[in-house]
């Protein structure tokens, strides 16, 4: 049995005892489906993908290493070729156009006969199936505020898998084997082929299978996952959801949440919360903490003042800190991240796009606590103990867990049923209009789009 399957059992049988005043959320309960069977260990759980870098394991050698890579040009015959146009004229199955692929330039040199001509258009047609299908067929400009770097191509190279395609003899296969691996994606294939072509619903599942492309095939064994317009938050064990969180997340302008893929690293139990400047100085808290000790006392701040008189204002563990009893300790460039909230009654409102863009967590004791013993290897116990101390506590873990933050307006909800959110950031509409233009080549993997500085407010919403 290994570490991740014998944390899952322990939350089976365990019932945690906990002070009567932290009781304010439910504590972890079975997280196993019916019949799970044993989780392993991905190795590349440690690695996840991040957002605006490709990462993924390092190997140290004092020989240089030379990696084979297959060209994206290579041999056709008639039948193979007559194949590939079969495939392209059943592609619009994975929401794909069949026109972006010029299916009557390929049956012209087909009728041509094999030889070099062949080859280059027959590999070109097929390369640019891998790209759509493999990376998704919205450019950058259409995804908005989306950063994560997606290493499908560097993982499935398109030289690759033409290989294997024309070796196999199975050129949808091939395809297909580069398709996104998560449960939604198939769901909504099925939905599409429910849908009239062209329709409204068409498009917008069409959309939809696009943005699973944009993200890596495979998510990892274990992940957190969020739906932003859902307002959902889902602990996911071999793509089956263990456990689910309702979530509060930004605020539409400049405070929306970005897409992003990162790592969480560790649980912060009682955390503190450093004010920024904008607050500290704009808003004249510095001044009032300095000026008023009772009232900050009451409220956890403590002041600073330097030599140079800048000021600095942390807020200390508490019932009243404005991040609450948790922060998953989840660093990136976007200063983005799950944390617990005093504001519990928040989580009963339908619209909760509410905060300045990070993402405010149902429950988010149980969630800390969870991850603790999944990731850490405390027990319920131990986990307790530090939540009722009271004291800043870091929980690191032994391997980091990635963390999805994804947009989707049409997608499986937490009950397993197909359903549509509303598109509260206006995110659609690019990528529809990304699918009424033609298919652009060469298409970059990053985003030159400005990242927003999002200031951490995380205090009680007006």
């Amino acid at each position: 049995m290994n570490k991740i399957t014998a944390s899952l059992l322990l939350l089976a049988g365990t019932a945690m005892a906990s002070p009567a005043a932290l009781v304010a959320q439910d504590m972890p309960a079975n997280l196993l489906p019916d019949e799970q069977g044993p989780v392993e260990q991905d190795p590349q759980d440690d690695d996840a993908v991040t957002s605006g870098t490709a990462t993924g394991p390092v190997e140290l050698s004092s020989d240089p290493v030379v990696q084979q890579i297959d060209p994206v040009v290579q041999q056709w015959s008639v039948a193979q070729a007559q194949s590939l146009a079969a495939v392209i004229e059943g592609i619009a199955a994975h929401g794909l156009i069949p026109a972006d692929y010029d299916l009557a330039g390929l049956r012209a040199h087909i009728a041509a006969g094999p030889g070099a001509t062949l080859d280059a258009e027959a590999s070109k047609r097929f390369v640019w199936l891998v790209e759509d299908m493999r990376d998704g067929r919205t450019p950058m400009d259409g995804r908005k505020q989306w950063f994560v770097m997606d290493p499908d191509a560097d993982r499935y190279r398109s030289g690759t898998i033409l290989k294997q395609a024309l070796s196999d003899g199975d050129i949808m296969g091939a395809l297909e084997g580069v398709a996104p691996l998560h449960p939604d994606y198939a769901a909504l294939k099925a939905e599409l082929a429910k849908a009239q072509p062209g329709s409204k619903r068409y498009k917008l599942v069409q959309a939809n299978m696009d943005r699973w492309r944009w993200l890596p095939r495979d998510l990892g064994h274990h992940y957190l996952i969020t739906n932003v317009p859902e307002y959902q938050l889902r602990i996911t064990v071999n793509d089956k959801i263990m456990k689910t969180y309702r979530t509060i997340v930004g605020k539409p302008g400049r405070t929306a949440t970005p897409q992003l893929a990162e790592s969480v690293e560790g649980v912060i139990l009682n955390p503190n919360w450093t004010v920024p400047q904008s607050i500290v100085k704009g808003e004249g808290l510095g001044a009032r903490v300095l000026n008023n000790p009772a009232w900050a006392k009451a409220k956890g701040y403590t002041a600073t003042r330097g030599a140079n008189g800048y000021i600095s204002v942390v807020q200390g563990p508490g019932p009243g800190n404005a991040l609450g009893r948790m922060k998953l300790d989840m660093p990136n460039r976007h200063a983005i991240f799950f944390h617990d909230t005093p504001s519990r009654n928040l989580f009963s409102q339908s619209n909760r796009a509410l905060s300045h863009g990070c993402i405010r967590t149902e429950r988010a004791t149980e969630l800390a606590f969870t991850l603790a013993i999944l990731q850490a290897g405390l027990t319920a116990q131990e986990a307790t103990d530090i939540l009722a101390s009271g004291e800043y506590t870091r929980i690191g873990f032994d391997t980091k867990m990635p963390a999805y933050i994804t947009y989707f307006t049409m997608a499986t909800n937490i009950d397993g049923k197909m359903s549509t959110f509303n598109d509260i950031y206006d995110r659609d509409a690019p990528v529809l209009a990304a699918f009424e233009a033609p298919r652009k080549a060469n298409r970059s993997r990053v985003t030159d789009e400005e990242i927003i500085e999002i200031v951490n407010d995380p205090r009680d919403i007006a």
